[in-house]
C-alpha cells in the first residue's frame, strides 16, 4: 500500500519498528535503515541487482532481521516535478514488491539526492571515484530516508498532551499541590 505522506506511514508502524529507505537504481539498490526512534537514517547495504526475485529475497531478509515496519523509496521526479520513465520503474517495482512484502510504502521525492551525496563525498570526504561508486547509492538511500524522517519529526510533537487530561499533581494555577 502506498502512503500519501509521512504521517500516514507513521500510523501504520508498530511500536519500535524501523523504516527501510531504498534508492532504486538499474544496477544496484541502496539500502538505509532508521533507528527505532525514527530520528536517524544510516546507510545499511548495497544490493547488486540481478533478478527481481533475488532482490526481493534480500529485501525481505533485511525487513525480517531488522524489524522493519515501513519502506521509504526514492521517487525520481523530473526537475520540473513531472513523472518520467524513472518514476514508472519505481511504480512497477513497488507493484511487484507489494506481492511479496506486505508493508506500507512512501514514495519520497528524491530529486538531486544522488548529486547532493556525491558533492558531499567529493568535497567533504574527499573520496576517490572508485570509492564513491561503492557507497553513493546506499548513502543516497540514507539521504532520502533522512529527509522523510526529518519531515515526519517536523510534523510530530511527542510532547503533546491531551487537554482533557488533568494533571493531578498541580492545581488550576499550575502550582504544585
Amino acid at each position: 500500500m502506498i502512503c500519501n505522506d509521512t504521517q500516514e506511514l507513521l500510523r501504520y508502524l508498530a511500536p519500535a519498528a524501523r523504516i527501510l529507505g531504498l534508492d532504486l537504481g538499474t544496477k544496484t539498490i541502496g539500502v538505509a535503515l532508521s533507528d527505532v526512534g525514527l530520528q536517524i537514517a544510516t546507510p545499511y547495504s548495497l544490493i547488486k541487482r540481478t533478478k527481481f526475485t533475488r532482490d526481493i529475497v534480500e529485501l525481505a531478509s533485511i525487513v525480517e532481521k531488522q524489524n522493519v515496519g515501513g519502506i521509504v523509496i526514492g521517487f525520481p521526479r523530473e526537475l520540473d516535478g513531472t513523472i518520467g520513465t524513472a518514476c514508472h520503474r519505481v511504480y512497477a517495482f513497488v507493484d511487484e514488491m507489494d506481492k511479496h512484502i506486505d508493508l506500507p510504502v512512501l514514495l519520497w521525492d528524491e530529486r538531486m539526492s544522488t548529486s547532493a551525496v556525491e558533492r558531499i563525498l567529493i568535497g567533504e570526504a574527499d573520496m576517490t571515484r572508485k570509492r564513491r561508486a561503492d557507497v553513493v547509492d546506499k548513502a543516497a538511500a540514507g539521504y532520502i530516508l533522512q529527509g522523510a524522517l526529518d519531515n515526519l519529526n517536523l510534523h510530530t510533537d511527542p510532547g503533546v498532551v491531551d487537554d482533557d487530561e488533568e494533571d493531578e499533581d498541580f492545581d488550576d494555577d499550575g502550582e504544585e499541590k
